[in-house]
């Protein structure tokens, strides 16, 4: 199994996100969160196929459930899942990410 935790930012909502390998190419996801908005995908991604990883996103599962159910287009959660997705699937190696906010020195 492979967990990713997603901080969303100033909303204040953290979501840990559980992938789990099954037969096939098939991918059991699950979230712990307090969002909502996140908790309404499983409706459309409990399941998936680990080939999501390589859809754009405007064929992806996972970003077109978003456009349905979440409300911020920066919200970083899907990346998250999708990341998760990758290393349970064994298509890439787990390694973290980050976005910094960097404060103008005046450049």
């Amino acid at each position: 199994m492979t967990k990713v935790i997603v901080n969303s930012g100033i909303c204040g909502f953290s979501v840990t996100i559980a992938a789990e390998k099954e037969t096939g190419r098939k991918i059991r996801l699950s979230f712990d969160t307090e969002c909502e908005m996140v908790l309404k995908m499983l409706e459309d991604i409990s399941q998936v196929d680990t080939m999501y990883v390589f859809l754009n996103h405007l064929a992806n599962p996972v970003y077109r459930s978003a456009a349905k159910h979440i409300k911020h287009a920066a919200c970083p959660v899907m990346s998250g899942i999708l990341k998760a997705i990758e290393v349970e699937a064994g298509l890439a190696l787990p390694r973290d990410v980050q976005i910094e906010f960097i404060k103008d020195q005046g450049l």
